[in-house]
């Protein structure tokens, strides 16, 4: 039974399982839950426009240049716990939409589904029975990690981590698809150095709204935080571990007066392309953000940060999933 929704695997679990386990009446999404982030964090980068990290003001009128837009969503539940090990069922999706005669089609669209489960905190035959479902384990070490403690907690982050990644491949698999049948311009919410194939393509652009990590140290943070509207900073580069490098600059969308610092500033990501004119090109893609201003993404508490175009995507996987 795998890739079975919420409802099929609940029944499924309860008859594999037997009676005298409980499973969970309705619950709350595991991403709807209060988690620690990230610690906030400064990256020191190197400038590629020019020697020095400054303020630019985005020439040009602002001109709409995308046709489609990229946005993932995901949703992780318990089924159950056994002995305090948690069961989770995990849905990815993601979908491009297109903008055709002001109106927005699917293009593609994909979701799945998985059950996670720590084999190691579970008893062997437990384990035997869920494997119908094809589970995923939740315990197994990733990389350089150490073993996933016992504490259901622990395995609980462990799956929602799993269930991020399945839907970062989802998004990475519908961008390289349009990158290997379409040559128009693709806005993605998120980066794009996940995939070689994607960061090295220049009809697609990657727009990040949360800033955790500020790629700017000591008076450069200054530079991002005073942008005013229509404002970038230069470009840089970015070389994260274990991805692609891109090209990089943040943009003030909105007008930040009397907000919190980071109030309409995205970070936007290209592919770096040495031969091209830097500067010409983050006036382009910016003035094509500053174009997706209107109309406003409301009710999402991102508005500010957020293209419409974006939210619709999302919203039709809302709707299907």
């Amino acid at each position: 039974m795998p890739d079975a929704d919420f409802r099929a695997v609940t029944r499924g679990v309860r008859a594999a399982l037997g009676p005298a386990v409980h499973i969970q009446d309705a619950p709350a999404t595991l991403e709807q839950l209060a988690r620690a982030d990230d610690p906030p964090r400064t990256a020191r980068v190197r400038p590629l426009e020019g020697a020095t990290f400054i303020t630019r003001s985005v020439r040009g009128r602002p001109e709409p240049g995308f046709v489609a837009f990229l946005d993932g969503v995901q949703q992780s539940r318990v089924v159950t716990y056994v002995d305090g090990a948690p069961i989770v069922h995990g849905t990815a999706g993601a979908a491009v939409r297109e903008r055709r005669d002001r109106r927005m089609r699917t293009w593609h669209h994909r979701v799945e589904h998985r059950v996670y489960a720590p084999r190691q905190h579970l008893p062997a035959e437990i384990w035997d029975r869920l494997a119908p479902f094809a589970p995923v384990d939740s315990s197994a070490p990733e990389g350089d990690d150490a073993p996933s403690s016992r504490h259901p907690f622990s395995t609980l982050e462990r799956a929602v981590h799993l269930v991020q990644r399945h839907r970062e491949e989802l998004e990475q698999r519908l961008a390289e698809r349009w990158c290997d049948h379409e040559s128009r311009p693709l806005l993605v919410d998120g980066g794009i150095s996940g995939s070689e194939r994607v960061a090295r393509a220049r009809c697609v652009v990657g727009v990040v709204k949360s800033h955790r990590t500020l790629y700017a140290v000591d008076d450069e943070i200054g530079v991002v935080l005073r942008l005013g509207p229509a404002e970038r900073t230069s470009v840089f580069l970015i070389e994260p571990k274990k991805r692609a490098p891109v090209a990089s600059w943040y943009l003030r969308l909105r007008d930040a007066s009397g907000r919190e610092p980071t109030f309409g500033l995205v970070r936007v990501e290209v592919a770096r392309d040495p031969s091209e004119d830097l500067t010409a090109r983050a006036d382009q893609v910016s003035r094509w953000l500053l174009a997706e201003g209107a109309p406003l993404a409301l009710p999402d508490a991102r508005w500010d940060r957020m293209a419409y175009g974006i939210r619709d995507s999302e919203e039709f996987l809302r709707a299907i999933t």
